[in-house]
């Protein structure tokens, strides 16, 4: 069986990491399994890509698009075009879409079209905010694809509410793999720990990411959030995103004062190792809320949303929309409350794997 990803930005590589070392471990297995990857470019930046498939050991990508940075259509079409073209020499039997990003409805819309089996890993997410391009493309993607791999079981239920349950598996959340294999191999490493030269590490510190539209297209809203993260009550390691960076040149905003201390984007072993050595995480990304829910740390959330719902238990994440309120938030008391395991064992990517062959032989 043939099995073609469809990648192209930061967390649907640490997904296809999961997944080439499940389908990795079946092959050792006796399953024939064919794997072949493609990287849209969406994510062009080394500090943003290459250095992903080397600490992941992620197999290099057999086709690199290099599509690179543009408005939502113009970068989609350009997507649609390249990706068929693609799947037309390729012929796969499952092309796999992973999250919610443009790589992702192009992935799927291109192998519709062909009338090639489309799954999408990490089917189900809902924020309810149609105004998200994230949103647009989860659920065109879901409705176009013969295979929704849900983390969760409400993920899985959003899907049976749109009338897709007969195409659903819940199989657990690739990402929760990854991240504690990661967390395991880094908590031992003191070199994994590189924070910014004016940050003790052996006293309290923030992890902070900032990159949504919501919270940079807007010069108001961007100063007002970065100002939030200046005045708090300890050092914040703000790893930049490069649309972040951009959008603050622009608007001639000065990142780096007050506690903020600036990082470039980490490589995967050392963001976790961040996060897992500091008090708590402040961010819009939504693979980073819920790294940190894992990895037990309290999260503050600067959306009015979260499509990972099971964070907010017991107020391990919180949503903030007030900048003026992101010091009370941050600096609030660690929940005392075990947490369960919404997102599976650490085994989602066999999982996710062994419905494809299982729905492939159907």
């Amino acid at each position: 069986m043939k099995i073609l990803s469809v990648v192209g930005a930061r967390p649907q590589f640490v997904k296809l990491a999961a997944i080439s070392r499940g389908i990795e471990r079946l092959k050792q297995v006796g399953h024939d399994l064919q794997h072949t990857i493609v990287h849209t470019g969406q994510h062009y930046d080394a500090g943003m890509s290459d250095v992903f498939f080397n600490d992941l050991q992620i197999p290099t990508p057999d086709v690199n698009l290099a599509i690179g940075s543009a408005d939502h259509g113009a970068q989609t079409g350009r997507m649609l075009e390249a990706i068929e073209q693609v799947l037309i020499n390729e012929r796969p039997d499952w092309t796999l879409v992973y999250g919610d990003t443009n790589s992702t409805l192009a992935g799927a819309l291109a192998a519709t079209k062909l009338h090639l089996p489309v799954a999408h890993l990490e089917a189900g997410l809902r924020s309810f905010n149609r105004r998200m391009p994230e949103e647009i493309n989860r659920i065109l993607t879901d409705h176009s694809a013969d295979l929704l791999l849900a983390p969760t079981t409400v993920a899985s239920g959003h899907l049976a509410n749109e009338g897709l349950a007969d195409r659903t598996v819940v199989t657990g959340d690739v990402m929760a793999d990854v991240c504690l294999s990661v967390a395991a191999s880094v908590s031992t490493d003191p070199t994994m720990l590189q924070l910014p030269e004016r940050v003790n590490p052996e006293e309290p510190y923030f992890v902070a990411t900032i990159h949504r539209a919501e919270n940079t297209n807007s010069e108001a809203r961007l100063r007002q959030v970065i100002s939030g993260l200046q005045a708090l009550d300890r050092p914040v390691v703000l790893f930049a995103h490069p649309r972040l960076v951009k959008k603050a040149a622009d608007a001639g905003i000065d990142l780096d004062r007050g506690q903020v201390n600036v990082a470039a984007p980490a490589p995967y072993p050392q963001l976790i190792a961040a996060v897992q050595r500091s008090t708590g995480v402040i961010t819009d990304s939504g693979g980073l809320q819920k790294e940190a829910y894992i990895l037990g740390i309290p999260c503050t959330t600067v959306r009015s949303e979260t499509e990972w719902i099971e964070t907010l238990a017991d107020g391990w994440n919180v949503l903030v929309t007030d900048p003026a309120l992101l010091a009370s938030s941050a600096s609030r008391p660690r929940p005392n409350s075990p947490q369960g395991s919404p997102y599976g064992h650490g085994d989602a990517s066999e999982k996710s794997v062994q419905a494809l062959i299982h729905a492939d032989r159907a």
